[in-house]
């Protein structure tokens, strides 16, 4: 399965070639660094010479933008309804990863189709494009957990840009190991779970995160706060030596011993508007109830 984002009309990725990409957000174009593209550039025609801001990777790690023409500190873009703030930071990203759109349109689905309510909790949850888009399908409430307290910050002023400053969202500044854990003692359950892990984190407190070694722990654990009647289990993740089917496996071996449902997996793409190639940007895995 793979699965595009092409709905967008404030974000089109424009063109890519030798390790990088040329993306219009919104009014600005931003040429940045990607590690999947190895394929070669066709022709650096003019934008590819004058972006808004040029991200350049360090030989020493890290990297920095060099801006060629004038652009606000951080501005909004539109996905259909939802709203969110851009800005680029000195590890090369805006604060979005736009190819998610095509979970947010799924996640929202499930949740007005649900015709009940439905409690979600959103894990790694950086600034809450997941979580904007529980709050808009109607969720009752979402719990958004992250460790880094400035992406929350900012997932709440995303949720405010939406209009959905009225909805109710918890924002927890924790690792999600701990809360989880923590939200088992309390008895708290949730009917639905969104997660994407990163290939390695650090907790607030230095807890130390490797997917290779937490994601199967991790997902048995969160076992326990699903509620009697779940509705769906998603999990994201862009490290790129995983097959999906590696997530497949693990819901298979977890939500898929407990409850009905129907479990996918495959990758997640976006495709390129002048080559009509598709940048691939993840992979991920569907657990969703069968009633």
């Amino acid at each position: 399965m793979m699965l595009l984002a092409n709905e967008w009309e404030n974000y089109e990725l424009i063109d890519t070639g030798d390790g990088e990409k040329l993306e219009r957000w919104g009014e600005y174009v931003l040429r940045r660094p990607d590690p999947q593209i190895i394929w070669p550039l066709q022709d650096e025609w003019s934008l590819w010479k004058n972006p808004h801001g040029h991200y350049h990777r360090s030989s020493r790690g890290g990297g920095e933008w060099e801006y060629k023409k004038k652009m606000p500190e951080k501005w909004t873009i539109k996905y259909k309804d939802l709203s969110f703030y851009i800005k680029p930071t000195g590890f090369k990203h805006t604060g979005l990863f736009p190819e998610q759109a095509a979970n947010w349109d799924w996640i929202i689905n499930k949740i007005q189709k649900a015709n009940r309510p439905i409690r979600v909790l959103n894990l790694f949850a950086y600034t809450g494009g997941a979580t904007v888009a529980s709050a808009y399908g109607g969720a009752a409430e979402v719990c958004h957990v992250d460790a880094a307290k400035g992406m929350v910050n900012w997932a709440k002023e995303n949720v405010q840009l939406s209009g959905l400053g009225d909805r109710k969202v918890r924002f927890i500044v924790d690792d999600v190991f701990k809360f989880v854990q923590r939200e088992i003692r309390r008895g708290r359950k949730y009917d639905a779970i969104i997660m994407d892990p990163p290939s390695y984190g650090r907790g607030p407190g230095g807890e130390v995160w490797k997917i290779e070694e937490k994601l199967c722990e991790f997902i048995q654990l969160c076992m326990n706060v699903l509620s009697d009647d779940p509705l769906f289990l998603l999990v994201n993740s862009y490290t790129s030596g995983f097959s999906p089917v590696v997530i497949e496996n693990i819901l298979r071996s977890s939500i898929g011993q407990k409850y009905d449902g129907k479990i996918t997996s495959g990758e997640i793409g976006i495709p390129v508007t002048k080559t009509g190639y598709v940048l691939p940007c993840g992979i991920l895995g569907r657990w969703e109830s069968s009633k």
